[in-house]
């Protein structure tokens, strides 16, 4: 008998809704206080994860709930950067999930 594999859960700091940790994008704070995206998950710094959703992520821009998370001030751009990834990975999502079908 195969042991089925525990799914890592994370919360997304917008929502506070438990996600598998496949389906949320991670955003570290190094130790110089750089932000920088984390798809991987393994860049070292203290984490944040926020849902692959672009309402998601127009709303932390709007409340700066990154900012508050993180304790320092994020620029606009990352904002940006942040948006036009996610809209890249839902894009690549969709367009694998048609050929699969």
């Amino acid at each position: 008998m195969v042991k089925k594999r525990k799914v890592p859960m994370r919360k997304s700091i917008v929502s506070n809704q438990m996600f598998p940790k496949n389906k949320l994008l991670r955003i570290a704070k190094n130790k110089e206080g750089i932000i920088l995206l984390d798809p991987t998950g393994k860049a070292p710094g203290r984490g944040a994860y926020i849902a692959l959703d672009l309402a998601e992520v127009r709303k932390a821009r709007g409340k700066k709930i990154i900012d508050r998370v993180l304790a320092m001030t994020v620029e606009e751009t990352f904002y940006d950067e942040l948006e036009a990834y996610v809209e890249h990975v839902l894009a690549r999502r969709e367009l694998f999930r048609e050929d699969d079908e």
